[in-house]
């Protein structure tokens, strides 16, 4: 992230009826990272957001994503790591409870590198950091979050993208 960089709204949504996934799209170049802010709750337990970009991807169709990520709940820790995937895992979310994550999207308009993403949040007791990699040098115009496991996102989740541009 540029030093200096200031964080400009892009778009943001609250889901008035539940919804499989959400999108962002005619996402603009014009900055140097994006941040994604999550607040969701899922119809479904012991759920995880998924992320994808620019329409790629969907269960077992594509192999351009890979995720490592560490989890606990205060008296056990675990680490995953997923080579090819169909998605970037993101943060824990439940269907009894409301779920934070902070994504970040480096260099996301960068057309000649894959794309790095950190994410963390949780749910209850349970914390999760995530780092995904998207391997595409295409800028990203386009973000989809789903559930991970299925199901769909409660009435209440909230998605807001920001742009940091450097100072």
């Amino acid at each position: 992230m540029a030093a200096g960089a200031t964080y400009t709204p892009i778009a943001s949504t609250t889901i008035g009826t539940a919804v499989a996934s959400y999108t962002f799209s005619s996402i603009s170049g014009i900055y140097t990272d994006l941040v994604l802010i999550t607040y969701g709750k899922s119809t479904t337990a012991d759920n995880g957001y998924a992320l994808r970009f620019n329409g790629t991807g969907g269960s077992g169709s594509n192999t351009n994503y890979s995720t490592t990520y560490l989890y606990g709940d205060g008296s056990t820790a675990a680490s995953v790591r997923i080579s090819n995937s169909w998605n970037i895992s993101m943060a824990r979310i439940d269907n009894t409870m409301f779920a934070t994550g902070v994504t970040h999207i480096m260099n996301y308009s960068n057309s000649t590198t894959y794309k790095t993403v950190l994410t963390r949040g949780g749910a209850g007791s349970i914390l999760v950091a995530n780092v995904g990699l998207y391997r595409s040098t295409s800028a990203i115009t386009q973000i989809q979050i789903e559930p991970q496991a299925g199901g769909n996102f409660d009435v209440g989740s909230t998605f807001a993208l920001y742009g940091i541009a450097a100072a």
